[in-house]
């Protein structure tokens, strides 16, 4: 049996210098679009470390710490965990904290998507990827990009 996932994740905003921004499109629901997302592995785990691993894990992008570096928000949602998705949680667990982090990419980043998680990736203007978003968390993230944007 499949260990229940921890209920608190990262959230990865991918964007470039000129405010377009990386959605995904869910493989376990067609037309869920969203950015890089994904629980901590253990208790333990420093959240840094689960948004590094789940932006590999998800887009083949290495955050380098130079080039490639995440920017923590120090920013904690608590939302309720979609219905459809309870089953992978503890029984009784129905909301999840989400730690949200950004990073800037160059445009012509190759994307390499995990096809066990992701079908299809689009660069949009920040405002568009925000409307493209299912999850308010998410497309609330991605209008404040602006404001958490390195000038």
């Amino acid at each position: 049996m499949k260990p229940h996932k921890i209920p608190e994740s990262v959230l990865v905003v991918i964007y470039t210098s000129d405010m377009e921004v990386l959605v995904l499109e869910r493989a376990d629901r067609p037309g869920f679009w969203q950015s890089v997302t994904g629980s901590l592995d253990a208790p333990d785990e420093p959240l840094e470390q689960t948004a590094a691993r789940e932006l590999f894990e998800e887009t083949g992008i290495v955050a380098d710490g130079e080039r490639i570096a995440l920017r923590d928000w120090q920013l904690a949602n608590i939302y309720e965990i979609y219905p459809v998705w309870r089953h992978r949680y503890a029984p009784g667990v129905t909301h999840n904290t989400e730690h949200v982090f950004s990073v800037c990419v160059p445009r012509d980043i190759p994307i390499l998507l995990s096809p066990r998680e992701h079908v299809n990736h689009a660069w949009l203007p920040w405002l568009e990827a925000a409307d493209r978003c299912f999850s308010s968390s998410n497309a609330e993230a991605i209008l404040q990009l602006p404001r958490h944007f390195p000038q």
